[in-house]
């Protein structure tokens, strides 16, 4: 059973997905704001643990306890990234919609609660895999935003994904076309292009980027790019090696092309 706006209701209709690695004093605050911003949407909080080693497991620990009708919390048994983290919580998802939101409170819950109101509530097209978010500001050094710039450039170049800022942790996927797409590590620099070669449409709105709450960031710059080449080779490939198959027996939208 799922709260909505003090009410029970069987199942979500909006599943938040939230990776954590070594958040410590960052779990609390994240949930409880989802939970605050979220408030009239039947949702569930899907946290997935990705080995810390701080206190970010007892946190979580905490948080399913105070809230166990919302917080559902999976630890891994050893570390696997962030893209691994994400199809851990995916298995279990329940909501027809997936919210996917950093752990270290950059990424803002009242985006969600305003862009479900203006587009999955009057009715979504029925080909929308995607609402990929847009930095409207940066809270970053200005050799970050550089670099994000330079990144994001060369990849919408070659793989045309109708994204501008794919490093922005803010996603709400329709889970049909989350479960649409293959598994590989650090796949979720690429959800748009991923989601376009499936099939779906990429639609990009602002929203919010704000200062991290607690801890220092995971990446660094050359880790960062030197990943980021290999996988760019490796998704240019796969872009152009064709989409997937749709069976007119399936009531698939992709099907219609009309229906956009």
């Amino acid at each position: 059973m799922f709260y909505t706006g003090g009410y029970m209701v069987n199942s979500p209709a909006l599943s938040v997905l939230i990776p954590f690695f070594n958040e410590e004093g960052n779990v609390h605050p994240v949930i409880d704001e989802v939970h605050s911003a979220l408030s009239g949407i039947a949702f569930e909080i899907i946290c997935v643990n990705d080995c810390s080693d701080d206190a970010t497991s007892a946190e979580l620990a905490e948080a399913q306890a105070r809230h166990p009708h919302t917080v559902v919390v999976f630890n891994h048994v050893a570390r696997r990234g962030k893209s691994a983290a994400l199809f851990t919580g995916l298995k279990s998802a329940r909501g027809q919609w997936v919210q996917l939101l950093d752990g270290d409170g950059q990424n803002d819950p009242h985006d969600t609660a305003r862009l479900w109101a203006e587009i999955v509530t009057p009715g979504a097209p029925p080909r929308l895999g995607i609402i990929a978010g847009k930095r409207n500001s940066r809270n970053d050094s200005g050799f970050k935003w550089l670099q994000s710039r330079v990144a994001n450039g060369v990849r919408r170049f070659v793989l045309r994904d109708d994204a501008t800022d794919t490093g922005c942790g803010w996603k709400l996927i329709r889970t049909a076309a989350f479960r649409d797409l293959p598994f590989f590590a650090s796949m979720h620099r690429f959800l748009p292009a991923l989601i376009k070669r499936a099939g779906w449409d990429v639609r990009e709105e602002k929203v919010n980027d704000r200062e991290r709450l607690a801890g220092v960031s995971k990446y660094g710059f050359l880790g960062r790019l030197g990943a980021g080449i290999f996988d760019l080779i490796g998704m240019f490939w796969l872009t152009r090696r064709g989409g997937y198959g749709i069976a007119a027996e399936w009531n698939d939208p992709r099907a219609d092309q009309d229906a956009r």
